[in-house]
């Protein structure tokens, strides 16, 4: 099965586009036959040229001038670049002007400078250093004549080229050599003029010194310190001993007590606060005897006080305990004295030393930028030095390069009759037009059906829409009914099929039916009338109602005239005997649309909708309703609801995927009963619609005909 409905959508295919291939291939191998006619014959030659790939020459530069060398991807290519040198103007135009075209064939025309780059083609053998030029042209022999001509016009230049490099070389260097000296004296002079500025004269043995000088500086600063911090404990340890903080106020102590005077009156004051205490032992401050000695006390210590401030420096005070009177006291007062000296005497050296060994530090670190102005004037100076030797070599070699005839083009084989190929071939022609017209017809049409936004069978239908085909009606266009189709068995057929299976299908007696689709023109109200017809001629009463309250057209298909109907009754007492028409067929009436007063949407949706469909149940067997399309309006939802369900119409090769789609979606979302599609519209001479309606009607409950 699946392999038929494979071959049905091929041939589909090639039924709608099949008319485009064969023009296209038609077309395609008239145009070339149409050029093998109108072409001229062209005869096209060849020769070969290679490139040579080892060194000749007396000086290197002269090997260099004519070396081949190898090359990688991305990289220029000696065998393009002699290429392009055989198209180029200044070698094909001392080869046309070689040769004398009349003389070679009174009949050729001198080809121009245009015409024959046109028709020369220059391809590298691969793997090989091999050209092989070829050239066209509707004289056999000038063709032959004019392609040796360009060869030995190539190979010249190329030896032409080579010296023509050489000297351009060597008049370059003859400019550049007395520069480049001139710049090797100025660097020079700067070099020396850097070294006299920055004092650089030994770099290496003025590092050296510093170094040294360094080292010697800072063991001197470890000495130092480690006497700085002896004579710094030695200090705390005495001011601990003397409990002095301050060696001048210790100092001035010492010296005082040394006084003779102030010794004796300190000493008095010493005995007489004996006395005192004594006195106090045993008296109060009240008794006479301790009044006594309290004045005593207090003149000797003015007295004491007056000796003392004349021993001190003016504006100076001194308390008693800081004065000394013992040789002991006095002894380590000067030893603090001392070692607080010493100790003030190594801290300056010490900074003084740390100062000096700082200087030789950033000396040190000045050496390296400033050797390196001088390194890169050194280093110039030497390239440019090597600069001037490299080019001094290269001006003798390329004088004697210059001497020389050299190529590194020659040929290796000639022009002659026995490679002279004629084009075009008739044959490769039509076959490569023939190809060429197939690919194209077939790209045109994968193109068209890509393109194409339509549905054009079945599968495509039931692929897009998940819903069952129950039918493909024949394409009757006629704006009217007519009868004849009941005679013609292709036409009536389909519509009894459809009947069939709309009755097989369906769960409960099939008594009603909407009629719909997704956009206008696909046939939906001439399928109606002639589904009612099939339907009364079976013997079933049936009653097309026309709800296509926007554009009705099942009087115009009857032949009728506009007359009260279906609006009248849904906004009146009108009974329904008094609004259907008879038909010319027995069995089927037709309620048709009546003349509109309210909106469509207020008269579908009206109370008296449903209790009509009742009414007409119960005189007919069948009603038929024509909606119109869904695209248009919602009047097929609410219609829908009152029936077995809705039959969409869609028409091949007419109603656009999108459409479609949307309008199935929007019914299923909305919970329309949908019973199937018919296609309609089917071309009757289509051996495709042939093999479909015996399919459907297999299908049909083993092939069961209504028509008996």
């Amino acid at each position: 099965m699946t392999m038929e409905r494979s071959l049905l959508s091929l041939y589909s295919v090639l039924y709608r586009r099949g008319w485009i291939a064969i023009l296209v291939l038609v077309s395609t191998i008239v145009g070339s036959a149409i050029y093998l006619i109108r072409t001229a014959p062209q005869y096209e030659v060849k020769a070969r040229l290679i490139l040579n790939d080892r060194q000749v020459g007396i000086s290197e530069l002269s090997r260099n001038l004519s070396e081949v060398s190898s090359y990688r991807a991305g990289e220029s290519s000696p065998l393009a670049t002699q290429s392009e040198l055989i198209k180029s103007q200044r070698v094909l135009e001392p080869a046309i002007n070689r040769i004398n075209v009349t003389e070679i064939d009174p009949l050729a025309v001198p080809p121009s400078l245009q015409q024959v780059r046109k028709h020369l083609k220059i391809e590298i053998i691969p793997s090989t250093n091999i050209l092989e030029v070829s050239y066209q042209n509707e004289s056999e022999v000038l063709a032959i004549e004019l392609l040796n001509s360009i060869a030995k016009s190539v190979v010249d230049e190329s030896a032409q080229e080579i010296r023509q490099e050489a000297r351009v070389v060597r008049e370059f260097l003859e400019k550049e050599v007395p520069e480049k000296r001139q710049i090797v004296e100025q660097k020079a002079q700067s070099e020396n003029e850097y070294r006299q500025t920055s004092g650089l004269i030994d770099v290496e043995q003025q590092t050296s010194q510093l170094v040294e000088s360094l080292g010697n500086l800072e063991v001197q600063e470890r000495t130092l310190v480690t006497d700085y911090e002896e004579q710094v404990a030695r200090v705390e340890e005495l001011r601990r001993l003397t409990g002095i903080d301050n060696p001048k106020s210790a100092y001035t102590g010492s010296r005082v007590g040394a006084d003779q005077e102030l010794q004796e009156i300190r000493g008095q004051l010493v005995k007489l606060e004996a006395e005192l205490t004594l006195a106090r032992a045993r008296f109060t401050d009240q008794h006479p005897m301790v009044k006594s000695l309290l004045k005593q006390h207090q003149d000797l210590l003015e007295l004491y006080q007056s000796k003392l401030s004349q021993l001190l420096p003016p504006g100076e005070t001194l308390p008693r305990e800081a004065i000394t009177f013992d040789n002991l006291s006095s002894s380590l007062i000067a030893d603090l004295i001392t070692a607080q000296s010493q100790s003030a005497a190594l801290e300056n050296k010490l900074k003084t030393l740390r100062s000096e060994r700082q200087k030789l530090a950033d000396r040190l670190d000045q050496l390296p930028s400033k050797q390196q102005p001088l390194n890169s004037l050194v280093r110039q100076r030497q390239e440019a030095e090597e600069t001037l030797k490299f080019l001094q070599e290269n001006l003798e070699q390329a004088r004697l390069a210059e001497n020389q005839l050299l190529g590194n083009l020659r040929i290796i084989e000639l022009a002659n009759e026995e490679t002279v190929n004629k084009t075009p071939s008739a044959k490769v022609v039509l076959v490569l037009a023939t190809a060429f017209g197939i690919v194209i017809a077939i790209s045109l049409v994968i193109l068209l059906e890509v393109l194409d936004d339509k549905l054009h069978d079945d599968e495509d239908i039931e692929n897009l829409l998940q819903l069952p085909i129950l039918g493909m009606l024949p394409n009757l266009k006629d704006s009217v009914l007519n009868l004849a189709f009941l005679d013609k068995t292709q036409l009536a057929e389909p519509y009894r099929l459809l009947l069939k299976t709309l009755e097989l299908r369906s769960l409960e007696p099939l008594n009603s039916i909407v009629i719909s689709s997704a956009i206008a023109s696909e046939g939906k109200s001439t399928v109606v009338a002639h589904l009612a017809t099939v339907a009364a001629l079976l013997g079933r009463r049936t009653l097309i109602i026309d709800a296509n309250l926007r554009t009705p057209q099942q009087h115009l298909i009857w032949q009728q005239k506009m007359q009260p109907g279906l609006a009248e009754m849904l906004t009146s007492d009108r009974p329904l005997s008094t609004c259907v028409i008879s038909t010319k067929i027995d069995n089927l009436d037709l309620l048709p649309c009546g003349e509109l007063i309210l909106p469509p949407a207020k008269l579908i949706k009206a109370a008296k909708f449903k209790p009509l469909l009742e009414e007409a149940l119960q005189n007919y067997d069948f009603l038929i309703i024509d909606t119109p399309p869904i695209s248009n309006c919602a009047d097929v939802y609410d219609l829908s609801r009152n029936s077995n369900g809705l039959l969409l119409i869609t028409r091949p090769g007419f109603t656009p995927k999108d459409r479609l789609f949307r309008s199935v979606s929007d019914l299923k979302n909305n919970g329309v009963p949908l019973i199937g599609i018919a296609l309609n519209g089917i071309k009757l001479q289509s051996n495709l619609f042939i093999l479909k309606s015996l399919q459907f009607g297999d299908q049909s409950q083993g092939g069961d005909r209504i028509a008996s």
